[in-house]
């Protein structure tokens, strides 16, 4: 059987599952670019390990961004400093971590340039992560919103922020596993920071 393609929304710092996908439907991945914006899931939002358990990073958005905004027209809010929050949240979960620093430079322009629009500060970072994780796929974009793509796995709501997604996911070290044991299905950098560039063979 020959693996379909597959149609992706673009997130902030995706989780893990979403990585397998894009392995598993590489090279015949559609980005959604035309869907109107929904609240609540990872599109703006990342789950990481804190010491204290998942800790969920939200990027704020303008309000007026409502469902009847279309994704690229959405604006990154910088009311308060979401941005140094984040970096301090990243580095205190991660800063023992055995990769940090090995990224550290290159995420942190994310945390101190100011972008304007969610999608294009999104997009970015994911194109940064393909290459840290070994999977050079030249990003393609759908050029107009259907429902239904019948040549396409859709999984623009399959990995949801508000249900946990069902993963096989084989335990791999986290920093503060001893307290809460093995979290699945975080964002990409928990794998990336502890597992580095055997983050491919993870996949």
């Amino acid at each position: 059987m020959i693996d379909k393609g597959a149609v992706l929304p673009l997130f902030y710092l995706p989780p893990v599952a979403y990585f397998s996908s894009f392995k598993a439907h590489k090279p015949d991945i559609l980005i959604e670019r035309d869907e109107h914006f929904p609240k609540q899931t990872y599109r703006n939002r990342a789950n990481i390990y804190s010491p204290d358990g998942m800790l969920t990073l939200t990027v704020p958005v303008v309000k007026g961004s409502k469902i009847h905004t279309k994704v690229t027209d959405v604006k990154i809010s910088y009311d308060f400093k979401w941005q140094r929050l984040h970096w301090m949240s990243l580095e205190t979960c991660y800063r023992r971590s055995a990769y940090f620093e090995y990224y550290e430079d290159d995420f942190a322009p994310f945390y101190q340039k100011k972008f304007d629009y969610l999608f294009d500060y999104n997009e970015q970072m994911l194109q940064m992560i393909l290459k840290f994780v070994k999977l050079p796929i030249e990003l393609k974009y759908t050029e107009t919103y259907e429902a239904q793509y019948p040549q396409l796995e859709d999984l623009r709501d399959a990995i949801s922020a508000k249900k946990a997604y069902d993963i096989e996911q084989k335990p791999y070290f986290q920093v503060f596993e001893e307290r809460n044991g093995f979290i699945k299905n975080l964002s990409i950098i928990d794998l990336l920071f502890n597992q580095g560039p055997q983050t491919i063979n993870y996949l």
